[in-house]
C-alpha cells in the first residue's frame, strides 16, 4: 500500500478545491478490489477518514454511475458512503466520500458462518427494495449489448478470465455467453457486484454497501452467483450451500454460471 503526504508528492494531482483542505493529510492508496479507478484512503489529524476515488475520463467511466448509486442508495434508507464532493479535473472524474465503520467480510475477523449471515441479510434487504423506485437499470438487454461493445473496443482482460476461461478468446466467451442465457428471470435491486469486499462490517454489524456503480435492476442472481463464487474463494465452496440457505431460496446452477460469465466483460 503506497502511502505519501499531500504536503511533499506529486503523485495524486488534487482537485484544486481540495487542495487546501488536504494540506496536512496522509494519502493511502488502496489495492484491494477489482475497481478501474484509484482508490485513496484520506487520514486527517483529528477528523474523520475520508475516501477518494479518481477514474480517467474515457468510453467506460464507471465513477459517474457510481455517485448516482451512493447517492440514491442513501435516499432509500440502505447504508452507504455519503457523496461529499465530486469534481471533474485533468482529464479525470473525481469522488470524495466518507468512510463507512469496519473492515470489509473479505478481511473482517469473524468466523464463516457470521460472514455469510452478514452478506445474506444485507442482500436480502437491498433485494427488497421496489424496483419502481430504482432508475438504474441492469437487465439483460442492457447488460449484454454492453458486454459487446466491451468485447469490440478491447476492453475485456483475457489475463483476468475465471480458471476455467483462461486462454479463450474474448469472443470466444462471448459466445457461450449468448448460447446460455437464461430464460428464468427474478427482478430485484441488485448491487451488481457482490463479492465479499464490497460488504463492510463493525465488529457483527453491516455498516453498508461500497462500490456500487453497477448497482440496478436485474435477476437476483446477478448478486447471488458472484456472491457464491466469492465466498467459495475466500472461504470455501463448503460454505456455499449454507449462504444459500441463509439467503433463503435454492442455488440455480445455469443461473450461477451464466451471471458469472457475464462478470466476465467488466
Amino acid at each position: 500500500m503506497e502511502s505519501f503526504n499531500a504536503t511533499e508528492s506529486n503523485s495524486i494531482a488534487l482537485p484544486a478545491k481540495w487542495r487546501e483542505g488536504f494540506t496536512h493529510a496522509s494519502i493511502e492508496q488502496q489495492s484491494i478490489g477489482e475497481s478501474r479507478a484509484d482508490v485513496f484512503r484520506v487520514r486527517r489529524p483529528n477528523q474523520p477518514d475520508l475516501f477518494l476515488k479518481s477514474e480517467r475520463a474515457g468510453a467506460v467511466d464507471e465513477l459517474p454511475d457510481e455517485i448516482d448509486r451512493l447517492r440514491w442508495l442513501r435516499q432509500v434508507g440502505q447504508p452507504a458512503p455519503h457523496v461529499l464532493d465530486t469534481a471533474m479535473e485533468g482529464g479525470r472524474h473525481w469522488l470524495l466520500m466518507t468512510a463507512l465503520l469496519g473492515r470489509d467480510l473479505a478481511t473482517a475477523a469473524l468466523p464463516p458462518a457470521q460472514v455469510i449471515g452478514a452478506l445474506a441479510m444485507a442482500l436480502r434487504n437491498l433485494h427488497r427494495l421496489p424496483i419502481a423506485s430504482c432508475p438504474f437499470d441492469h437487465r439483460l438487454e442492457a447488460r449484454i449489448p454492453q458486454a459487446k461493445r466491451h468485447v469490440d473496443a478491447g476492453l475485456v482482460d483475457e489475463t483476468d478470465f475465471d480458471d476455467e476461461r483462461l486462454g479463450q478468446s474474448a469472443r470466444q466467451v462471448l459466445a457461450e455467453l449468448l448460447s446460455s442465457r437464461p430464460t428464468a428471470h427474478d427482478l430485484v435491486v441488485t448491487h451488481g457486484d457482490a463479492c465479499l469486499p464490497n460488504f463492510m462490517v463493525d465488529g457483527h454489524q453491516f455498516t453498508g454497501f461500497i462500490d456500487c456503480g453497477r448497482l440496478g435492476i436485474a435477476d437476483r442472481f446477478q448478486d447471488l452467483a458472484l456472491a457464491a463464487r466469492s465466498i467459495a474463494r475466500n472461504m470455501g465452496k463448503e460454505w456455499v450451500t449454507p449462504f444459500f440457505h441463509e439467503y433463503g431460496i435454492a442455488p440455480d446452477a445455469q443461473r450461477i454460471r451464466f451471471y458469472c460469465l457475464l462478470d466476465e466483460f467488466f
